[in-house]
């Protein structure tokens, strides 16, 4: 959970009497939205993939595993892609505070598409929720930075800390609420209880709003009205081929998923590109930055074949848990969606532990670079695999394999993301080139994006992610790229400059 938190600016207001645990009373709100945000998310997200590949009889839609994969890869992926509009629509339309309302009402509705039992609304329930999300994500983190006086004020390292705590409790809790009800009573049901908790998260914000920072208001670049209206022109002239083409598409009975997956892996994988080409070829930045945009995809490339392995903790792993671990452990009897619950566990458990290895290495002059954190974590997700190896022979011939498998394949998972996730999110920052502050946060969440597509992408092509092959393979990717970091450490640092 992570990479769901970026670092905001901004100035403080003038919350000074209440405080929330000695911070501004804003924190309460912006704290108490994310949590019943992340619960309807991170709980819809632990059922997705086991609603699709359920029979008819069970009430799911009886897709395959791959295209149950391809489906929840790509979902994944836009929800980190549009972030980047996400941060634009509040930068130029609506400013940070009322664009979250905006994403806390779209995601809700979104959720309530979900619990209609019907395919159509399904799908466009998954949209919404993407679209909302990519919202939300992109300004909520702004927000909490805007709390204080600046990156200077002493509470706010700490502010960011109550805030990443709000994010694990719902984490952790969505899929113990709504993955047994989801599982157990109605998968429908458990949808609807997504919403709910969305439900409340948007009202909590609403009758908080007045709590927050007066700059959560501004609109810093504002379109003006000749932009505005070439803005809309362009939209609604792509929106209309998108419309047409895919209504021949579908009125000539040619429509399969496909259709919808692959051209959105496509674009998963080019945007990420992209974005890395222009800014590293853009001739307004200087030397010494576009040096460090070189060091920078050096992280990038890591982060995405990080992120390509641990995302499938949703979609591969959980399908393992359903089909192949037994559902009880010490005499307790859970349903598999109950394991989705594992890593926001570990992280809160291991991510005071960690704040507190970095700082004390640091004292004495022996903290780990930012490229051997980067190497320890990518080895790390590679032998978590190299675990699940271990549980995939064990489950050969159909037994049922022990919940430790799967227990142990989330920890280490958990410890790769602690080393690599907040300090990709910290490098980010300090790396960026100055004519893209705003926009380097967005360009991290593509390596997410990225990473998410080429699973996608592998399923489209045939690949079975549950062979031994396959799983093998991306041990051996993993590891070998953690390995190539660790040797050119100081290539790699060469190119960052004073940053460390």
């Amino acid at each position: 959970m992570a990479q769901d938190v970026a670092r905001g600016q901004g100035i403080s207001p003038e919350q000074h009497h209440r405080t929330f645990f000695g911070h501004p009373w804003g924190l309460a709100t912006l704290f108490t939205t994310e949590m019943w945000e992340r619960f309807s998310y991170y709980g819809m997200r632990a059922l997705l993939v086991l609603y699709l590949t359920a029979p008819h009889d069970e009430g799911g839609l009886a897709f395959s595993a791959s295209a149950a994969t391809a489906i929840y890869s790509v979902y994944v992926s836009m929800v980190y892609l549009l972030t980047l509009p996400g941060g634009w629509v509040a930068d130029r339309i609506w400013g940070p505070r009322k664009t979250v309302a905006v994403a806390g009402g779209v995601i809700m509705v979104g959720h309530f598409l979900l619990a209609l039992p019907a395919t159509g609304s399904f799908f466009a329930g998954l949209v919404f929720i993407a679209l909302g999300s990519g919202l939300l994500k992109a300004n909520i983190s702004t927000m909490v930075g805007q709390l204080y006086d600046g990156p200077t004020d002493p509470r706010r390292d700490g502010g960011f800390t109550v805030f990443y705590m709000g994010i694990n409790i719902g984490a952790f809790a969505a899929p113990l609420v709504i993955g047994t009800v989801g599982q157990k009573v109605n998968w429908h049901l458990g949808f609807a209880l997504a919403g709910v908790g969305m439900a409340i998260g948007l009202v909590i914000y609403l009758f908080g709003m007045r709590t927050l920072s007066p700059h959560s208001s501004v609109v810093p670049t504002p379109l003006g009205a000749a932009e505005r209206r070439s803005v809309l022109r362009k939209g609604l002239f792509w929106l209309a081929v998108a419309a047409v083409f895919y209504g021949i598409v579908i009125g000539t009975g040619n429509f399969t998923l496909n259709w919808a997956t692959i051209p959105l892996t496509i674009i998963g994988l080019v945007i990420p590109a992209w974005m890395l080409f222009r800014i590293k070829h853009d001739r307004d930045l200087s030397p010494i930055e576009n040096q460090k945009m070189t060091g920078y995809i050096w992280f990038f490339v890591a982060a995405a074949i990080f992120w390509m392995i641990y995302d499938q903790g949703g979609s591969t792993l959980n399908l393992f848990a359903e089909d192949s671990t037994a559902s009880s452990l010490f005499g307790v009897h859970f349903p598999s969606s109950w394991f989705q619950s594992l890593n926001p566990l570990y992280i809160m458990a291991l991510g005071p532990v960690f704040a507190w290895l970095w700082q004390w290495l640091a004292a004495r002059g022996r903290e780990p670079q930012t490229a051997t954190k980067f190497s320890i974590g990518l080895i790390l997700v590679g032998l978590s695999f190299a675990v699940f190896l271990g549980a995939l022979a064990a489950a050969s011939g159909g037994a049922k394999v022990t919940p430790l498998w799967l227990c142990a394949v989330y920890l280490i998972q958990t410890v790769g993301e602690l080393c690599l996730s907040p300090v990709g999110l910290s490098v980010t920052t300090k790396l960026a080139p100055e004519k893209y502050g705003s926009q380097m946060m967005g360009v991290w969440f593509l390596a997410v994006t990225a990473g998410d597509c080429a699973t996608s992408l592998a399923t489209t092509a045939g690949a079975d992610l549950n062979s031994r092959g396959y799983v093998a393979a991306e041990v051996a990717l993993a590891v070998l790229a953690g390995v190539a970091i660790l040797l050119n450490r100081r290539k790699i640092h060469g190119y960052l400059g004073e940053v460390n």
